[in-house]
């Protein structure tokens, strides 16, 4: 099986993810569900946004999110150290996300984004052909040790 991707999602993109953990596997990926598993109005996706990016902080794959908008999971995944999301909503945007940014956690709109929109901005995103450029890497690094420089009550790592 292939690398992990860990995909979770609120009661507004609930559809929509049972679309993307099915094209995941159906790209060879070890799409990992982490719900929720029944339709619950009453979701709030700061709960999802948390379980996928512990485990992408702590190394164990990349993630996607989905929500209403993708913003609410983008904004919650953001503050968990070692996240680095990015909501899509075309292929532009995911280029951008995975050759610009090397994003690890997908936001997705499911009232934006369409099942095929998402398949073909998960294929983009997910693939990541090539390296990131040294222009954007070294912005990247800029971003990282904002991160460190500014967690409050967190052990900084060196």
């Amino acid at each position: 099986m292939g690398e992990k991707i860990y995909v979770a999602s609120d009661h507004a993109g609930f559809g929509l993810k049972k679309h993307i953990v099915a094209y995941l596997k159906k790209m060879g990926f070890e799409a990992v569900d982490l719900g929720p598993h029944a339709y619950d109005k009453d979701d709030d996706y700061p709960d999802y946004a948390l379980a996928v990016s512990k485990k992408v902080a702590g190394g164990k794959g990349r993630g996607v999110l989905i929500c209403g908008s993708g913003q609410g999971m983008d904004r919650a995944a953001n503050k968990v150290p070692g996240v680095y999301a990015s909501v899509c909503w075309d292929e532009e945007s995911a280029i951008v996300a995975s050759m610009h940014g090397d994003v690890n956690v997908l936001c997705l709109g499911a009232r934006f984004v369409d099942a095929a929109s998402a398949r073909k901005i998960l294929r983009i995103w997910s693939m990541r052909e090539g390296e990131v450029e040294a222009r954007h890497l070294r912005r990247i690094r800029k971003i990282i040790r904002i991160e460190r420089e500014n967690m409050v009550g967190v052990k900084k790592h060196k």
